[in-house]
């Protein structure tokens, strides 16, 4: 799967939508389900990844170049 994590995140919303309307058959509903599932798990990974990189910055000391909204 090649999608940021907003495109992923966006698609698991729509799926979401899509199970909580009345119109979708159950063979659907299941499809959309473990689409859901792969989505959720992927976004997951990615934020996984993110704060593994966070983290290793930390543990560099790089965080202190930073000053984000501290003056």
């Amino acid at each position: 799967m090649k999608l940021t994590y907003e495109e992923a995140f966006e698609k698991l919303e729509e799926i979401l939508i899509n199970l909580e309307s009345k119109n979708t058959s159950l063979d659907e509903s299941l499809s959309l389900y473990e689409e859901g599932i792969k989505l959720f798990k992927y976004c997951n990974k990615l934020l996984e990844d993110a704060e593994l990189k966070i983290s290793k910055f930390n543990k560099m000391g790089i965080e202190e170049d930073f000053n984000i909204g501290e003056d």
